[in-house]
């Protein structure tokens, strides 16, 4: 399948000198490249759902904290004075 993407020549000079580096076609190293970022994100997606089931699931499990507390705690962890 044919895509046409339009690039800014900064952008294109990036991606050619890359391809050029690792003796690729510049077709494979974008791909591949819009591969591992379209991985990524629904890794990062995934990642953050479960994150965020879990911190419902500790709030309704009575495990958690009062803001205040919390930043207070990041006052003295990071030793910042009281008014941040």
């Amino acid at each position: 399948m044919a895509i046409v993407v339009s690039l800014s020549p900064e952008l294109e000079a990036r991606l050619r000198e890359k391809a050029a580096k690792q003796g690729q076609d510049i077709s494979f190293v974008a791909a591949e490249l819009l591969e591992n970022i379209l991985d990524w994100e629904l890794q990062d997606s995934e990642a953050a759902i479960k994150g965020i089931h879990q911190g419902l699931e500790d709030f309704e499990a009575g495990r958690f904290r009062s803001f205040d507390d919390f930043a207070n705690e990041q006052r003295r962890k990071y030793n910042l004075p009281a008014d941040s």
